[in-house]
């Protein structure tokens, strides 16, 4: 009879540190196809949870290129940001970080009442200049609080004090908003869909919200924080005031020093959770209708993973009870917990006791390896034939076979 030969999807986040999505990608791949030959149907979708790497993620998978926009930092200092758009310029991706995230501002001292999202918005504004219908936009990694009143202020709004003149940039002036004058809005800003990526859930203020929780990573002292959350509770206030829209407690109105505040109500955006947005973006469930297995992974396979992690969206976005298979650089889940979260099986690339330097500079070839142990079990148990009428994950079209074991 006729050996079937696998269709193999492979859809891994990055390995922080060491690989990006698409690195492991390829390396997975490339295990595969070492058991399996040449032969084999590979399907690559790298992914992300929405923060660090969407952007790249996303442009593997468009076999697209960045655009540069010259922008601003989190403090306003000039620098040169990377954006994507697809290959049928419909759609444009931000990765917020690229403006104003941590990285660019390590070299001074944290300014948490002063950093703001104004550059993200200058990227924002070429995109729209540029005629995309649809602006994805994460906002991971950000070092700044101020409730995206500084993307919207470089959109064309205007936050006004008692005086009618611009409030101070930053988590500062929040409180200090009397009014928000939207009338010189960009004119495309309300045209376009907005899908905002979050890698957190948090509420926008209290003990869970933007302020308390990440503020400090961003130089916040305890004083800071406490005025950076009533700041946030009050732009909150007077953007319900005006759109009828509360975000005080919005699941996800808390991410990125709480952008979603104005986005949601002023713009329209939708908030999707990060790993939900790219798979969606990237057409894995599509990819994996005809296929028989589904290799993702990344650096720790944890409690977190199940957690709006790419594990958790791979798993939420595959058609039921088909098989995923994990590869990490750490396995922190018992076989039981593996089973339970729907998981087939999880293999570490750890090769006996190793430590993170280790695991970090041989990485490629280990996820290549791991991937090979993972070709070899489908080379042993891969289909020799479907009986008619037999659907392609019925259990009892799969015919385990031996003959090509190792």
């Amino acid at each position: 009879m006729a050996r079937y030969t696998p269709t193999v999807v492979i859809a891994p986040d990055s390995f922080k540190g060491s690989l990006s999505a698409a690195e492991v990608t390829t390396a997975m791949a490339e295990g595969v196809r070492a058991m399996l030959g040449p032969d084999v149907t590979i399907i690559e979708r790298p992914l992300a949870d929405g923060g660090e790497g969407t952007l790249d993620a996303l442009l593997a998978n468009w076999n697209a290129f960045p655009c540069l926009s010259e922008t601003t930092d989190a403090v306003g200092r000039l620098r040169t940001a990377r954006y994507g758009i697809s290959n049928d310029a419909k759609v444009g991706i931000i990765e917020a970080a690229e403006a104003n995230g941590l990285p660019h501002v390590s070299d001074i001292p944290l300014r948490p009442m002063r950093a703001d999202s104004y550059g993200v918005g200058i990227i924002a504004r070429n995109l729209l200049d540029r005629g995309v219908d649809e602006i994805v936009l994460c906002i991971g990694g950000s070092a700044s609080n101020d409730g995206g009143t500084g993307l919207l202020a470089a959109l064309g709004a205007r936050f006004l004090g008692h005086d009618g003149s611009d409030v101070a940039p930053g988590g500062a002036g929040l409180s200090h908003i009397a009014a928000i004058d939207d009338s010189q809005l960009h004119p495309r800003a309300r045209r376009v869909r907005w899908r905002v990526a979050t890698d957190v859930d948090n509420p926008l203020c209290g003990e869970h919200g933007a302020a308390a929780v990440f503020g400090p990573q961003k130089g916040a002292t305890p004083q800071n924080v406490v005025d950076l959350d009533a700041g946030l509770e009050h732009l909150a206030r007077i953007i319900a005031a005006k759109t009828g829209v509360d975000m005080v407690e919005r699941a996800g109105a808390g991410a990125a020093g709480g952008m979603p505040a104005c986005l949601v109500p002023l713009l329209g955006a939708e908030l999707t959770p990060g790993a939900q947005l790219v798979t969606e973006v990237v057409g894995l469930r599509a990819a994996c209708e005809n296929a028989d297995v589904i290799l993702t992974g990344e650096g720790s396979f944890d409690s977190q993973s199940l957690r709006g992690k790419v594990v958790h969206g791979v798993l939420e976005a595959v058609p039921p009870n088909f098989p995923v298979v994990v590869i990490a650089g750490m396995v922190r889940l018992s076989a039981a917990e593996i089973q339970a979260a729907g998981v087939a099986a999880a293999f570490s690339i750890a090769r006996g006791p190793s430590d993170l330097p280790d695991l970090i500079e041989n990485s490629a070839y280990l996820v290549r390896e791991a991937a090979a142990q993972v070709g070899g079990l489908l080379n042993a148990f891969r289909l020799h034939s479907r009986p008619t009428g037999a659907t392609q994950h019925d259990p009892r079209s799969r015919q385990p076979s031996l003959a090509n074991t190792r």
